[in-house]
């Protein structure tokens, strides 16, 4: 097992490449670690796999796996996770905005001090502030709140893990943004915080989107569900439409009462629509609940656990 183990995912960054080798080669010579690189073309439509080709043709320790069509960063981290075999695996973007004079003191992190993941954190950054650095800071502030984790940036592309970390969750959809929360569920709750060098972009063109925010939040929702209600489904839809059905038929009786004593009209009170409208809501979740149970209870992965031990 090699020390170190570097994935790189890549999107059109033919120009940047080579240099980012050249700059990790002399990283790992001068600290004299073991290593292999990663390169995962993400369905690049420049020479990025013809320049992956020559890296390995030149160092053995380079390494590409190549997809077919562009399958997004989530995707290509998860697919080089599998293929890492270090002690450590780092991730970095390959646009040369993240620095690998950093990688030294992220080994020694894990290995020293014992954290299960380093998140880097772009403490002065050198992108837009209206379109990049505002949008972030809420976004990380948000999901600080949500997910009890003290980071500053969620979303750097370079983090250092534990093999046990990346062997023991998986990525996929946009969720490369939330792989410290992914960790925690897991079970990894050592996470640390590590000031890394933002650089301005060398080559080629931001694969950024606004429409990434819209889909990270959505992304957090779904993740923080998942993390607490995957493998019972009921207790959160169960319980909300046991409530509802529950305040709905209390209403109706009430509405009823009145109705016999003359008091109301039923199609006139507003009071008699809700009350139908929380016992069919009621109905609807319960019935939600119990479907998802089913499905979970006929799920491959129903009685995955990851077990940390064992004598």
């Amino acid at each position: 097992m090699k020390q170190l183990s570097i994935v790189v995912p890549s999107y059109n960054e033919a120009e940047s490449l080579p240099h980012l080798a050249e700059w990790i080669d002399r990283v790992m010579n001068q600290n004299g670690f073991s290593y292999e690189v990663i390169i995962v073309d993400d369905g690049s439509t420049d020479a990025t796999w013809q320049v992956a080709e020559e890296l390995h043709a030149k160092n053995p320790n380079y390494r590409g796996i190549k997809f077919r069509r562009n399958y997004g960063k989530s995707a290509a981290l998860n697919t080089g996770f599998a293929a890492a075999d270090g002690d450590v695996v780092v991730t970095m973007d390959a646009d040369l905005q993240d620095s690998p004079d950093e990688l030294p003191e992220l080994y020694r992190m894990i290995k020293d001090d014992g954290y299960d993941l380093v998140s880097g954190w772009k403490k002065k950054r050198y992108d837009s502030k209206l379109a990049k650095n505002i949008p972030s800071k809420f976004f990380n502030w948000t999901t600080r709140r949500m997910s009890g984790i003290h980071l500053h940036d969620f979303n750097c592309g370079l983090k250092a893990y534990r093999h046990e970390v990346v062997k023991s969750i998986e990525v996929y959809g946009e969720m490369h943004r939330y792989i410290p929360v992914i960790a925690k569920w897991a079970g990894f709750g050592k996470i640390g915080e590590k000031v890394v060098q933002h650089r301005k972009r060398e080559y080629g063109v931001t694969k950024f989107g606004m429409n990434r925010f819209i889909n990270g939040y959505l992304d957090l929702m779904s993740i923080m569900f998942m993390s607490k209600f995957g493998k019972q489904p009921m207790h959160f839809f169960g319980a909300i439409g046991s409530v509802a059905f529950l305040l709905g038929f209390v209403a109706l009786v009430v509405v009823l009462i009145l109705r016999l004593a003359g008091r109301i009209a039923l199609t006139n009170s507003v009071w008699f629509y809700l009350s139908m409208l929380c016992l069919l809501m009621g109905t609807v979740l319960f019935l939600a609940g119990f479907i998802g149970e089913l499905v979970c209870r006929n799920s491959t992965t129903r009685n995955q656990y990851l077990i940390e031990k064992e004598l």
